[in-house]
């Protein structure tokens, strides 16, 4: 009956089932335990007609021209910058931090100096990591890096992680950069922007191909048994020749056989107001007041001539089972467990993994996409 089934309707099982449809004109059936498909890009308009993406704020950013070429053929794009602030000791400050965060932070004269230090060492429009800062040999450098992590992203990361910065893979800690100058941008990309009419149309667009059956609201384990001994997949109780393409987490696709993988969760409160605009900027971070870790604003990221506005706060937390997880935690522990699942699912030769929670891997969205365009081109084509 299929050819091919794709458990997740997120971008890389999107991707790849819109990859198989037109390309190879074979059938694909989509599986999806939540009512829409998407994954956590999905967004709506609600009753003020605002874009609300239900899962957090999604920001597209990318150097790659051939995902940008690639997503083009289901949208049109509204060019957006991305900006953060940062409230901290009560003042709000740009993040990635830069100039301007040391003229708002320190007396004149020392952020001269420090401006001075930096430019010695570092090329000016440069991002720097704060672990480069910390371990600087010049103390002044090192100084501003010791501040920056303990009044910036110590508390934050806490709020994020649930851990000690310590405790957490350096990798995720040196994508935290310190902007050599007073670019106030976010990101740093070629391509920055968002889909004009949101992120569901994107997929409603790739996924409209008469090859593709989606089934919503169920659980890949109502229809799909892993044969771990036997290392066979069976779909409806029968045995599947065609390949699984699977996207959620790796860790229960084989019933949690080396334990259970970390990941964090989150929760969002919403709220409407009546009142044009709420911040200045679509994100602004509270690193060391409140439990929540920041306030999106959406009407910056899709502008709405419109009398109200709406926000949301984000509170990061632990995932349990019924939750949804949206990062994977990376240790040590974490990924000598993986190394196992991933060493399992070597022995089925129709299995396929692709995506954040099936490889244990942090992508972004074009890094989602451009996998699964390369899992297409290597794995299945």
């Amino acid at each position: 009956m299929f050819d091919y089934i794709v458990v997740g309707a997120g971008f890389a099982g999107s991707t790849v089932a819109e990859r198989i449809a037109n390309k190879l004109k074979k059938q694909v059936l989509i599986i999806d335990k939540r009512n829409h498909i998407g994954g956590n890009c999905f967004d709506y308009r609600n009753e003020t007609g605002i874009i609300i993406h239900k899962y957090g704020p999604h920001l597209f950013h990318t150097d790659d021209k051939n995902v940008v070429e690639y997503l083009s053929n289901f949208t049109d794009w509204h060019i957006y910058k991305h900006k953060v602030l940062a409230l901290v000791e009560g003042k709000k400050i740009h993040i990635p931090f830069n100039f301007e965060s040391l003229e708002k932070l320190f007396p004149h004269h020392l952020s001269i100096k420090l401006q001075e230090k930096l430019l010695q060492y570092f090329k000016y429009g440069s991002r720097i990591s704060v672990l480069d800062l910390k371990k600087h040999n010049d103390p002044d450098i090192n100084f501003l890096g010791n501040f920056l992590y303990e009044k910036i992203y110590l508390n934050y990361t806490a709020k994020q992680w649930g851990k000690k910065p310590d405790e957490i893979s350096e990798e995720v800690i040196s994508r935290v950069k310190v902007i050599i100058g007073k670019n106030e941008g976010y990101f740093d990309d070629k391509y920055q922007m968002v889909p004009l009419n949101g992120y569901s149309q994107i997929f409603q667009n790739m996924l409209q191909n008469k090859y593709i059956k989606i089934l919503l609201n169920t659980d890949f384990k109502e229809i799909i048994k892993i044969d771990i001994e036997n290392t066979k997949i069976y779909f409806l109780n029968q045995e599947f020749k065609g390949k699984l393409i699977f996207t959620g987490m790796i860790d229960e696709l084989f019933e949690y056989r080396f334990g259970k993988l970390p990941y964090r969760s989150l929760k969002f409160h919403f709220k409407t107001l009546d009142q044009e605009y709420f911040q200045e900027v679509a994100t602004i971070n509270y690193p060391n007041n409140y439990d929540f870790t920041r306030i999106t604003e959406f009407k910056h990221i899709h502008p709405l001539q419109t009398p109200k506005t709406t926000i949301v706060f984000e509170y990061p937390e632990d995932y349990e089972i019924g939750k949804i997880p949206y990062y994977p935690v990376f240790t040590q522990e974490s990924t000598n467990i993986y190394q196992k699942y991933l060493y399992l699912s070597q022995k089925f030769n129709n299995l396929i993994l692709v995506g954040r929670l099936a490889e244990f891997k942090y992508y972004d969205m074009d890094d989602i996409v451009k996998r699964a365009l390369e899992i297409f081109e290597e794995k299945i084509k």
